[in-house]
């Protein structure tokens, strides 16, 4: 008799023997005093200062964001009621993919209730549709976008990161008449690097490739209005599908695809992700509408953003502690050690008051484990000072090895 439970727990217990196992910190956000938080720990609540969260510019505590869920909340209730085709569309969502389309000069646009579900629609409706579908993915390309390549059924090719030279190579080896899909990110959010996107789009426009970009990691951030990355570059008409999200720059939940009206009706009427999951709440809509409308008019978050990261990496390179890149606001810190990464991030929170959660695998390859600081507006000189000699006392208490001058590296697929 084959015993499940048994199974499943030694195959938990080789993850935590590797130092691999990911534990939980219940963190609570104080609104009005982030990046100060509560961590709940067995000793008790204390107040603790974030520096791994993903809300880049603080927007999920602006008062004018709160204040707009607030609103639709009391008046609407906490949930949509159901999928977008029954019951789930109300004139918060439709004025959001009127906003996010606008932002990006693109015909439409639609929500969904997170950003992975957004990659998952978008690549799987694409590669059943089109006949023969070729993809054409970075090595790195997040989860949930690999997971939908495969999930389609269409043929995959995979680059190597950010080598356009590569897809080229890759693209010629295809029949010119099938259709073609390259898949790549504007900042990938694990290593903090940047994609050559204009080499990348000007090697698919020679293949009448078809342009689908993650750009999670920069909306609201990087560009023009906070329209992302191709924007900044001057090539948001190169890109055909861009995929967003509201939970990084602009502090609420949710993802959204914007491109060609028929593109993105197919993936409405076609994509199970988006067919048969609930709507976003109406009251969240209503948050990243005010969120994006206020960071397309003020570029002072954006501003603060990247002089904040441009200081930590500043310090943490004079220190000899190694980056993974310092090429955008991410700042990846690189351990190498799954269990030491995990006793730097033990000490800083229960010395220091300090919550970085480290990074292992499979975020990142083994031997690459990090812990991923995201610095922010609401970051103040003085929370910058404590981190940096922090993790300094930190590293040299762990025996780290240091670098004067840190190679960045490339983690594996």
């Amino acid at each position: 008799m084959f015993e499940y439970d048994t199974y499943f727990s030694e195959r938990i217990q080789g993850i935590k023997d590797s130092g691999q196992y990911r534990t939980f910190t219940p963190i609570e956000r104080l609104a009005g005093s982030f990046p100060q938080a509560i961590h709940h720990s067995p000793r008790g609540p204390r107040e603790v200062t974030v520096w791994c969260s993903n809300d880049h510019l603080g927007m999920g505590q602006h008062p004018d964001v709160t204040a707009a869920m607030q609103e639709v909340l009391e008046r609407s209730g906490v949930a949509a009621g159901g999928s977008r085709n029954i019951s789930g569309t109300t004139p918060h969502h439709l004025a959001l993919e009127r906003e996010v389309a606008d932002l990006h000069h693109k015909q439409t646009a639609l929500t969904f209730v997170t950003g992975y579900a957004a990659n998952d629609a978008a690549l799987y409706v694409l590669g059943r549709m089109l006949p023969e579908c070729v993809y054409f993915s970075d090595r790195l390309n997040h989860a949930s976008m690999i997971t939908a390549m495969r999930a389609s059924g269409a043929e995959r090719h995979i680059f190597e990161h950010n080598d356009p030279d590569h897809l080229e190579r890759l693209l010629r080896s295809v029949d010119p008449s099938r259709p073609k899909v390259v898949a790549f990110e504007s900042i990938y959010s694990m290593d903090g690097d940047i994609a050559p996107m204009e080499a990348l789009c000007a090697v698919a426009k020679r293949h009448n490739a078809l342009v689908y970009v993650d750009e999670a990691h920069t909306v609201g951030m990087y560009g023009p209005q906070g329209a992302g990355l191709a924007a900044e570059l001057g090539i948001g008409d190169d890109v055909t599908l861009l995929m967003g999200t509201f939970a990084k720059g602009y502090g609420t939940a949710g993802g959204y695809l914007a491109g060609p009206t028929a593109i993105i009706d197919a993936v409405r009427s076609f994509a199970p992700a988006f067919i048969f999951t609930l709507a976003m709440p109406p009251a969240l809509a209503a948050a990243a509408l005010t969120s994006v409308r206020h960071l397309r008019r003020s570029d002072e978050e954006r501003r603060q953003l990247h002089d904040r990261a441009g200081t930590v990496k500043s310090r943490l390179s004079e220190l000899g502690i190694p980056l993974v890149t310092d090429q955008s606001h991410i700042v990846p810190v690189l351990v190498g050690d799954a269990h030491k990464c995990k006793e730097l991030s033990r000490i800083l929170l229960d010395e220091h008051a300090i919550y970085a959660q480290p990074i292992n695998f499979p975020s990142v390859a083994h031997g690459t484990e990090r812990l991923r600081i995201n610095p922010s507006p609401v970051h103040s000189p003085d929370q910058v000072d404590h981190f940096v000699q922090a993790l300094d006392r930190t590293w040299s208490a762990l025996d780290l090895p240091r670098a004067d001058t840190p190679a960045p590296i490339r983690t594996a697929a």
